[in-house]
C-alpha cells in the first residue's frame, strides 16, 4: 500500500503501525487524513507518538474521522464532554475496562473506533494489547465458520468484570443505569472493506439467541480462547504524547493493570459506528 503523506512503521504481522511524519495538532488536508484512515483500515490500530494537543486540538482531530458520540455511563471532562478521562488512581486495584473487549457492543450502534491519548502514566506497566478479529475468525476451521453463520450474540453492559471497572467512574452520578443490551451477529461483515469478523467478546457477550446457557456457554467460551490467541495480537508501550485510534469494529483491546500504586490518566473520544450485520 503507497502512503506519500505519512510514514508507516508496523509493530507486529497481525496488527498495528506507528505513523510518524505528521502533527496531530495541525491543520491536516484532505490527503492526509485520507492516507491516515487507509493506514486505520489496514493495520486495524495506528499509534502516533509525541503528540502534546490540546483538548480542542484533540476533538478537531476526531472531527475528521467522524461524528463523536458519548460513552455511556461515564462523564467527560469539565468543559469537554465529548472527552471522557479513563483513570486509574494510587488507591483503586481495578482499571477501567481491564479485559478483552469491543467497546459497548450492548449498544444497537457499537463505535466505528477510538481515540485515547496519555495524560499521566505510572513509571511502568500500563500497555495496551489489541487483537485483530478478522484475522481470528479466518482462522476457525470452515466447520466452525458454518455453525457460526447466522448466529446473534446477545451483549450486555452488566457483565462481570468490565461493569465493575466502570464504578468508580460512575461515582457521584446520580443513577446508575439498569443494564444496556443489544444484539448483534456472531460474525459481522466490515462496512468499508467486506471482512468478515468474529464479533462476540468476553467483556460483554452473554449469550446467543436461540440457546440455552447450556448450549451457549462451551460454544462461547471457545471462542473467547481461540480470540486470545497471541499471534493475533500486538501489544503498545505508552510514552507521554502517545496517541493510540483504533477500528472498534475489527479488533478487541485489553488495557494491562500490572502498575498498582500509581496513577494512569488518558482521555478518550469515541466515534459514532452503524448497525452491524
Amino acid at each position: 500500500m503507497d502512503f506519500k503523506n505519512i510514514q508507516i512503521k508496523p509493530i507486529a504481522p497481525a496488527l498495528g503501525a506507528e505513523i510518524a511524519g505528521v502533527d496531530l495538532f495541525a491543520d491536516l488536508d484532505d490527503a492526509v487524513v485520507a492516507e491516515i484512515r487507509r493506514a486505520l483500515l489496514r493495520y486495524r490500530v495506528i499509534f502516533f507518538r509525541d503528540q502534546d494537543f490540546t483538548p480542542e486540538q484533540h476533538l478537531a482531530f476526531a472531527r475528521k474521522f467522524g461524528a463523536l458520540v458519548d460513552y455511556p455511563m461515564v462523564s467527560g471532562l469539565d468543559g469537554y464532554p465529548d472527552i471522557v478521562p479513563v483513570v486509574k488512581l494510587e488507591d483503586e486495584s481495578h482499571n477501567f475496562g481491564g479485559i478483552w473487549h469491543s467497546d459497548t457492543t450492548y449498544l444497537a450502534e457499537p463505535p466505528m473506533g477510538a481515540i485515547l491519548a496519555a495524560r499521566e502514566l505510572p513509571p511502568q506497566g500500563g500497555d495496551t494489547m489489541f487483537a485483530n478479529m478478522v484475522m481470528a475468525y479466518d482462522a476457525l476451521s470452515d466447520g466452525m465458520k458454518a455453525m457460526l453463520e447466522g448466529l446473534t450474540a446477545i451483549n450486555s453492559s452488566a457483565k462481570g468484570v468490565v461493569a465493575k471497572s466502570r464504578e468508580a467512574r460512575q461515582k457521584g452520578m446520580n443513577d446508575v443505569p439498569d443494564p444496556l443490551v443489544a444484539e448483534h451477529p456472531v460474525v459481522r461483515t466490515h462496512p468499508e472493506t467486506g471482512e468478515k469478523i468474529l464479533y462476540v467478546n468476553i467483556g460483554h457477550t452473554v449469550g446467543i439467541r436461540g440457546m440455552a446457557d447450556e448450549e451457549s456457554g462451551p460454544l462461547l467460551e471457545f471462542l473467547f480462547r481461540h480470540q486470545r490467541h497471541d499471534e493475533f495480537s500486538c501489544r503498545f508501550s505508552w510514552a507521554p504524547g502517545s496517541v493510540a485510534f483504533w477500528d472498534n469494529r475489527s479488533t478487541q483491546h485489553y488495557p494491562l493493570n500490572d502498575y498498582h500504586g500509581f496513577k494512569r490518566v488518558m482521555h478518550r473520544i469515541t466515534l459514532a459506528g452503524d448497525v452491524p450485520v
